[in-house]
């Protein structure tokens, strides 16, 4: 289960990441490939038996009740191009696994579970045998992502309850740091609007960003900052400490460049 920039936990069965799309739909086309067969056994035969019909129309009916139309692409679609492939419901990608071989079944339900429910000692052992690359990279992300949660807990606890207050006092620490709202940021990095921002942040950004949130939350408490406006006009001041650090050591470190005649 390798760590990358566009999901920090992803699943790996058999040295072979399986992917998964935005709603979450498992790559079955990975699986097979796991499993080691080549035109065996493969997702198309599956979805031909009778076990995949009763399998799927089950599945359907719980979606989305016995009166609807039955419509595959609800649990199991195939797309193509660089994430082509076979991608279906979790539930049908597990009953493919088993129709594979028990074995790799029993390998992919506990691998999946195991990410679902965030057991922090898979993503350890991932990085285990990542390079040092991603363990920086994961490692860089998990402290910034605490910050981030310690600081909307505080913003929670000190009246901010509306989902765009807390973007409000986001875009305070981001536009006071880097001049730039956060979907200006995204726009700027090219990062799809429902994806996250931190997760194509340089390391610089999120350590200025994760330290400003940190400040923010010990200022809000101190102050007792009450509702979104005092809270994002705190978040602000905290902010704007840090950028006047970040300046000032950057105009001191021009001014000592020796002069070249």
């Amino acid at each position: 289960m390798p760590m990358n920039k566009d999901s920090a936990f992803q699943i790996t069965v058999r040295g072979r990441l399986i992917r998964e799309d935005a709603d979450g739909f498992v790559c079955v086309t990975d699986i097979h490939s796991a499993a080691g067969y080549s035109k065996n056994q493969r997702p198309a035969d599956f979805q031909r038996l009778p076990q995949w019909m009763a399998i799927a129309t089950e599945l359907h009916e719980k979606l989305v009740g016995k009166s609807h139309q039955f419509k595959t692409s609800l649990i199991w679609r195939s797309k193509t191009g660089p994430n082509g492939g076979t991608y279906a419901h979790p539930v049908l990608a597990l009953a493919f696994a088993e129709y594979l071989s028990p074995k790799l079944a029993v390998e992919v339900r506990e691998t999946f579970l195991r990410a679902k429910q965030g057991d922090a000692t898979l993503a350890d052992e991932i990085l285990q045998k990542s390079g040092s690359a991603a363990n920086e990279w994961a490692a860089k992300r998990a402290l910034a992502r605490s910050a981030r949660n310690d600081y909307t807990a505080m913003l929670a606890g000190h009246g901010v309850t509306v989902p765009t207050d807390f973007a409000a006092c986001t875009n305070a620490t981001y536009t006071t740091l880097f001049g730039k709202t956060a979907k200006q940021m995204k726009a700027a990095k090219g990062v799809p609007e429902k994806s996250s921002l931190r997760d194509a942040m340089t390391t610089k950004e999120l350590i200025f960003t994760m330290a400003s949130e940190a400040l923010s939350s010990e200022r809000i408490e101190e102050e007792n900052s009450l509702g979104p406006g005092e809270c994002r006009t705190a978040t602000a001041k905290s902010a704007r400490f840090i950028r006047d650090a970040i300046e000032g050591d950057r105009r001191d470190r021009r001014s000592s460049q020796p002069t070249m005649f």
